[in-house]
């Protein structure tokens, strides 16, 4: 599957921004969706999982009750919510796909988007 996200930039700290992240093909309702981050010399991090159904999520405690991960299959896009951003949250985001939702880390995924920015200023 290949994966297209976009909606990063820049915005102020407690603003708000929505990342979109299209995917091709016609098996996007059978794959768990997620969404990492990474910032300027750190590890690539988890942000947010959806099952296939999107009935279960999944979240890293950094961003929990500020940023909401939801899917529209017959769109093939997932999306993420973030609001209250803060300048940590400054990070290149990855949307990725995967049989299953493994969270807490990005090694299982098998299919990933190129990024987009996002930076959060004070």
């Amino acid at each position: 599957v290949n994966l297209v996200e976009s909606g990063g930039g820049l915005v102020q700290a407690g603003g708000s921004l929505r990342l979109s992240c299209a995917a091709s093909g016609r098996t996007f309702s059978s794959y768990a969706m997620g969404w990492f981050r990474q910032a300027p010399g750190k590890e690539r991090e988890f942000v947010a999982a959806i099952s296939w159904s999107g009935g279960s999520t999944y979240y890293a405690d950094s961003v929990k009750g500020r940023f909401t991960i939801s899917r529209d299959n017959a769109k093939n896009t997932v999306y993420l919510q973030m609001n209250s951003l803060k300048p940590e949250d400054t990070a290149v985001y990855y949307c990725a796909a995967n049989d299953q939702v493994v969270a807490g880390t990005p090694l299982p995924w098998g299919s990933w988007g190129q990024g987009t920015q996002v930076t959060v200023s004070s």
